[in-house]
């Protein structure tokens, strides 16, 4: 069991940052990967970032390379999503979760159904 909430999410204006935080907790394993997700209205549900065990490998979807940036703090329990130069279009409402690393490739570790766990979502707003 992996209990995950997210926290940091609010409305900014167009080339805004934002910093949400998911922190995690239960039954952590060194064999899950943590991503964030986000869905907005009448869309489906897109990867944003990954990141592995220990923080040595990390992957982002092609719209926000460059822009958003996800780490881990140990110590902590938290999975960080730094978001810089947001955009409208980066509105959503945006979900972490954890999955079993086994099986995922770096092909896949951004699609959902590799993911077991979810937290309920924080909004982010982006008003130009």
């Amino acid at each position: 069991q992996v209990q995950l909430m997210e926290s940091g999410g609010g409305a900014v204006q167009d080339g805004g940052s934002l910093r949400l935080s998911c922190a995690v907790s239960g039954a952590t394993s060194s064999s899950n990967a943590v991503a964030w997700f986000r869905q907005a209205p009448g869309k489906e549900r897109e990867g944003v970032a990954a990141i592995v065990p220990g923080g040595t490998m990390t992957y982002y979807g092609d719209s926000v390379k460059g822009r958003f940036t996800i780490s881990e703090d140990d110590t902590k329990h938290t999975v960080t999503l730094q978001m810089n130069s947001l955009r409208p279009e980066d509105t959503a409402m945006y979900y972490c979760a954890a999955g079993a690393l086994r099986g995922m490739s770096s092909r896949s570790i951004l699609q959902a159904i590799g993911y077991h766990s979810w937290g309920q979502g924080t909004q982010v707003t982006v008003s130009s």
